[in-house]
């Protein structure tokens, strides 16, 4: 835009040279109108086009990385926004937003389509595979020299192997069992320990690795699953027998209290008093018998020491 507007600057330099008017024409006036006019609209096109060539818009979470003549400018990166350029740079955008790129064994889920997980050795000699998502994004300051050194294509070129092979010299330090089950968050901080210090330097900061989902062997995966059904089981029964100890000292304590209650009431029903008590116990029952409404008829044995006292109507 910036060419253009000097040659139409230069064009219309050559229209007003050329477009001459002359004091006889009969249409002096008019031509004289024109050639203004045109001279005006063409100037103030021009302007407009050697101003837009001077403005470049960055998007939001971008950084604008110039190229003068084939030089990647490392000192005058652009921040978002409107700026003021060289009207002969090249401008580059690259992005400095948290990005994630997932190696995964769902076709949909991945950068790459078909099963992009990854297949890893371990310490014990078997093939475990790993899915994984690494959350990155680009240093604004280094964008340039990222650019220049590596290129836009800087997450197939570093961010994807990288982080393969840190998983690859992760894994072969555990045995698989480790790996898939108290040794998962030791694995996922030691890759994201060797990731940051393979990034460290190219401009690329690493937020963070998630260690999705790890298959292991079929085999493998049976013996752990059996393993597991096998502690279940011996807690159910340790449960089972704590259960069945307080039970049985339950009923030793219940026993002990009928026992004691037995040897009360025994003592109590010696002598006088005793037969007293038993006396009142028998009445009272006569008394539940005979008001009963299944009962039409109550006979009470007595004799000579003992009479009922019921009201009888």
């Amino acid at each position: 835009m910036f060419i253009l507007g000097l040659l139409l600057i230069v064009a219309l330099f050559v229209f007003r040279a050329t477009y001459k008017v002359r004091p006889e024409d009969l249409r002096m006036q008019d031509k004289l109108r024109v050639r203004s006019l045109g001279t005006f609209g063409g100037a103030v096109l021009a302007i407009v086009l050697i101003i837009a060539s001077l403005i470049r818009i960055v998007p939001p979470g971008s950084v604008g990385v110039q190229i003068l003549f084939g030089k990647v400018l490392t000192q005058s990166t652009l921040s978002e926004g409107l700026n003021v350029v060289n009207p002969f740079v090249n401008l580059e955008i690259m992005s400095i937003r948290t990005q994630a790129y997932t190696m995964s064994v769902a076709p949909q889920e991945g950068q790459r389509y078909g099963d992009d997980a990854i297949m890893s050795l371990t310490k014990d000699g078997l093939e475990v595979k790993m899915d994984l998502t690494v959350w990155y994004h680009l240093m604004a300051t280094e964008a340039a020299n990222v650019f220049q050194k590596i290129g836009k294509d800087y997450v197939i070129k570093i961010v994807r192997p990288a982080a393969r092979t840190a998983i690859r010299n992760t894994t072969v330090k555990y045995p698989a069992v480790a790996i898939y089950s108290e040794k998962r968050e030791e694995v996922q901080t030691e890759i994201t320990k060797e990731l940051q210090e393979d990034y460290e330097g190219r401009g690329i900061v690493l937020e963070k690795v998630l260690l999705r989902n790890i298959s292991l062997p079929a085999k493998v995966r049976d013996a752990i699953e059996a393993k597991v059904e096998a502690e279940q089981d011996a807690q159910k029964m340790e449960f089972v027998l704590l259960k069945e100890n307080k039970e049985a000292e339950r009923k030793e304590i219940e026993a002990g209290g009928i026992a004691a209650a037995q040897r009360i009431i025994a003592q109590s029903l010696i002598g006088e008093r005793g037969r007293a008590y038993l006396s009142w116990k028998y009445l009272d029952n006569l008394k539940s018998l005979y008001q009963s409404p299944n009962n039409t008829i109550v006979i009470s044995p007595f004799d000579k020491s003992f009479i009922p006292l019921l009201q009888i109507k």
